[in-house]
């Protein structure tokens, strides 16, 4: 009698243990096949439905729903559904019913009679005529947030009622379910990005196959894109007439983001459609403004110019919408700002005409024209200064005798080159005036910089000045007789510069350039300096020399040619000096 379990249970212990091992065993199967299931699907619908079947089948209900939280948590949507009823669909409120008190208050719950429950809500049955008995409901969550909830009911035993056992083996379940739908949704969130990635992709290439094709190296018109994200807002364009013109654009959307680029692919493929056979530039703005006032997105614009390049006379006409200023740079060095005489595109209607967007011509006669976007005069540089349009006229302006693609590239480069993250695209377009009877006299307008130096106007810099001249002038062929007489030259005028401009005592910094082209050396010494009396700086000879006076006259013996030039920012002083130089192993000067 001492094997009779307590209450007068005479089944065999032994008995008793079995029947418990094979229930664990039967728990561990399933969730073994559960497992299993929900491994090898990354479909988030059938992962939950066949999640809820399997426990269906196994805890023996009659039915049951698997909702999932969505709207920020505010909603339960059921998901999944198994039974004679399909309830898919059905939407409550969060902490509506019994599953929402369970979700809210993340908490497990046995309901024997539902009828004895007020928070049972009945309109489930009543619209679908199933009679709900019993319930059995537990939350599912991932690492403390809240996925949603498993409800089972109706257990089909004799009494229909369900169990603490089938409590603990539905939270097990939901556990194991609540982890796999969360890796679906990482699943599927992993396939939209790289879904949505190749579509970027795709955008990017699209919107990139709207550029021009990079031109030959005697083409007049050169233009670059860089763009701060994937996609632009900017945007260039040219393409030659047959009667030999050439028609260019440049512009800037408003906004960031794929809203821009849409609108940006839409008003460039407008430009080279209506290019073709609308050959007046401030009529084809008016003719795109029309298109975009109808379509465009409330509160975007476009900003825009676009002009006619006649390649045998170096004549351009040119209507600018809203845009920054083109600037022209003329040969003799100076810039010149074309503002804009319209508002932007896509805000108000526009007429071609003095009215509204107005045209204008005029001729190159050898200069450049340059068509730029904000994030060019914007840009950072690596101290963290903006370029601005001094900045971009100083790059051009050392740069004038290389071709328009290497000037555009040094301007891209500064920007680009910085360490910094760009906030803004970077877009240039050049036009240049390339006749072939001017290139001669172009190219003798001005000689190439070899050496630009600046320094403290203080004697024990000028060490290090003789040093830049010295090796400007052995990069430039200079026989040594020549090269001495040029250190001592320019020597003397930068002593000049520290002696009397700025007295030996004013703080100030000096800049000198160094030129090199066909056997010509140029010298511009600038400084920030009070503007001096010129006519004491003349030379002035030997028998009526005061102080300093040898300093002038040995540099004007030396030196070529010596004389005073306006400063570019108009203060200071800036010195030019040029020497015609002999090279080494070669008679020619």
């Amino acid at each position: 009698m001492a094997n009779i379990p307590p209450g007068g249970d005479r089944r065999s212990p032994l008995a008793f243990d079995r029947r418990k091992t094979a229930m664990v065993s039967t728990h561990l199967e399933l969730l073994s096949k559960m497992s299993g299931h929900l491994a090898v699907t990354l479909n988030l619908e059938e992962t939950i439905q066949k999640a809820l079947d399997l426990i269906v089948k196994f805890v023996q209900a009659e039915g049951g729903a698997l909702f999932l939280l969505e709207e920020k948590f505010a909603t339960l949507v059921c998901k999944a559904s198994a039974g004679p009823v399909d309830i898919r669909g059905i939407r409550l409120k969060s902490g509506e019913g019994i599953v929402g008190q369970c979700v809210t208050n993340n908490t497990s719950r046995i309901v024997k009679d539902v009828r004895q429950d007020p928070n049972f809500d009945q309109s489930v049955d009543e619209s679908t005529g199933f009679q709900t008995r019993s319930i059995l409901c537990t939350p599912m969550t991932v690492n403390k947030q809240k996925v949603g909830a498993i409800e089972l009911v109706n257990k089909r035993t004799e009494d229909g009622l369900f169990s603490e056992t089938d409590l603990l083996m539905l939270q097990t379940l939901a556990s194991a379910a609540a982890l796999a739908i969360n890796n679906a949704h990482m699943a599927e969130e992993l396939v939209e990005q790289e879904r949505v990635s190749r579509e970027l992709e795709l955008a990017t290439e699209m919107q990139r196959s709207l550029l021009p094709d990079t031109p030959s190296d005697s083409f007049p018109v050169f233009g670059t894109n860089l763009p701060a994200n994937e996609m632009s807002g900017d945007f260039y364009d040219f393409f030659q007439l047959d009667d030999g013109y050439i028609y260019f654009s440049l512009g800037d959307v408003s906004g960031k983001g794929m809203d821009a680029a849409l609108l940006m692919s839409k008003t460039a493929s407008l430009f080279r459609c209506l290019g073709k056979t609308i050959h007046e530039p401030n009529v084809l703005l008016a003719t795109i403004n029309r298109e975009l006032c109808e379509t465009a997105i409330h509160g975007m614009f476009v900003t825009m110019v676009c002009g006619l390049l006649d390649t045998k006379t170096g004549s351009i006409t040119i209507a600018n919408a809203g845009h920054e200023p083109p600037l022209i740079h003329a040969r003799d060095g100076t810039f010149t700002a074309l503002p804009a005489s319209a508002p932007p595109l896509g805000i108000m209607s526009l007429q071609a005409g003095d009215n509204g967007i107005r045209a204008e011509t005029f001729h190159l006669e050898g200069g450049t024209l340059y068509i730029f976007t904000d994030g060019v005069t914007e840009g950072s540089l690596e101290d963290g200064s903006r370029l601005g349009q001094a900045g971009f006229q100083d790059i051009i302006r050392e740069r004038r005798d290389l071709p328009i693609a290497a000037r555009i590239e040094a301007v891209v480069s500064t920007l680009s080159n910085t360490g910094r993250k760009r906030h803004d695209d970077i877009t240039l377009l050049a036009v240049e005036d390339a006749r072939p009877e001017l290139r001669n006299t172009i190219d003798s307008v001005e000689p190439v910089m070899v050496a630009r130096h600046t320094f403290p106007a203080r004697a024990e810099a000028l060490h290090t000045v003789r040093e830049v001249v010295n090796n400007a002038c052995e990069a430039c062929g200079c026989e040594p007789e020549d090269a001495t007489d040029i250190i001592i030259a320019v020597g003397e005028a930068c002593q000049n510069v520290v002696r009397h401009a700025y007295k030996d005592h004013d703080t100030g910094d000096a800049t000198l350039e160094i030129y090199c082209k066909d056997g010509i050396l140029e010298f511009r010494l600038q400084d920030s300096a009070r503007p001096v009396d010129r006519e004491k700086v003349k030379p002035v000879w030997p028998k009526e020399l005061g102080p300093g006076g040898l300093g002038v006259c040995l540099i004007h013996d030396i030196m070529d040619q010596v004389d005073y030039l306006p400063p570019p920012k108009d203060q200071g002083n800036l010195l030019r000096m040029v020497k015609s130089i002999k090279r080494k192993n070669s008679n020619e000067t």
